[in-house]
């Protein structure tokens, strides 16, 4: 069995009178994609902080690649890359300079440096941008230039901080493809997303985080396993959902859900099953967030 690339034991951390971890265990393999999800304020970002070396936990213990984020910090830091929620860029100069001035500081020689510039500037659909300064950038060629900043070299470990923020369609794609490519040289990829698809996709394990507390882990099959058997949509003539109700998968609790819904009286209205999805799965692990009405609509639901 591989080793563990992210090792977290009762990881806490307050601001202030607010908890923001409270007690996080976590354990991440090497060479696999790692998904955290959680509503805005359940502390995901401030983990990667705390892995980054960025932010010193109250207490409990964390390594990286071996090295313990406090007492190692140096290693940690060499061992990784990340990309924050917002785009770290020189905005001066061109976005090949920025490229090729962090491919220099990675190691690489000058005709190295200009090819793997030249790669990532083709990959993320920026060759028309690469030489103007990056302050006429828009925001999404920020966020594309950032995402390749971070990618010029390859540590062990990647922290990626909501990446598919900002991005277009092409931009994501390209990203999905390139972590599972990296993922599959063995370098581990540690992100964290609202977008419920993207975990469902890339990782290998999530884990589910609310107030502070990791509430479930597992693959997208297993967290899935546990809400249900299957979920029954009521829909109503313009195809639009009315009601879901989750079952145990039995007859039986299949009929009591069509009829809780058939007494819901739509007119034209028609009963569907489907499998259930990670929307249920955070839906159902989140329920007790005061939020979670609020955090579902911030949540792009993709079906």
């Amino acid at each position: 069995m591989a080793a563990n690339a992210i090792e977290v034991s009762d990881l806490r951390k307050s601001f202030g009178d607010q908890c923001v971890l409270d007690g996080i265990d976590l354990r991440v393999q090497a060479g696999t994609v790692f998904a955290l999800l959680g509503p805005n304020g359940a502390g995901k970002t401030t983990l990667i902080n705390i892995l980054a070396t960025l932010v010193a936990p109250d207490s409990g213990t964390a390594s990286v690649d071996g090295h313990d984020v406090v007492a190692d910090r140096d290693s940690v830091k060499r061992a990784i890359s990340l990309t924050g929620q917002s785009a770290a860029v020189d905005e001066v100069l061109t976005g090949e300079e920025n490229l090729r001035m962090m491919a220099r500081l990675s190691g690489y020689s000058a005709p190295d440096a200009r090819a793997r510039a030249a790669e990532l500037i083709e990959r993320f659909d920026l060759a028309d941008a690469a030489r103007k300064r990056v302050r006429t950038y828009s925001g999404g060629m920020r966020r594309r230039l950032d995402l390749a900043i971070s990618l010029v070299a390859t540590p062990p470990v990647i922290f990626l901080d909501e990446p598919r923020t900002g991005l277009d369609t092409r931009s994501r794609q390209t990203l999905w493809t390139m972590i599972l490519g990296l993922a599959a040289q063995g370098i581990t990829i540690f992100l964290t997303t609202q977008y419920l698809e993207e975990a469902d996709l890339l990782a290998d394990r999530i884990a589910v985080i609310d107030h502070g507390r990791v509430v479930a882990q597992g693959t997208a099959a297993e967290l899935k396993g546990r809400v249900g058997g299957e979920v029954v949509e009521l829909r109503n003539p313009d195809d639009e959902i009315v009601r879901e109700l989750p079952t145990d998968g039995t007859v039986q609790g299949l009929r009591t859900a069509i009829d809780v819904l058939d007494a819901a009286s739509v007119p034209g209205a028609s009963v569907s099953i489907r499998k259930p999805s990670m929307d249920d799965v955070f839906l159902a692990l989140t329920a007790s967030h005061d939020t979670t009405t609020a955090a579902a609509e911030e949540l792009e639901v993709i079906r």
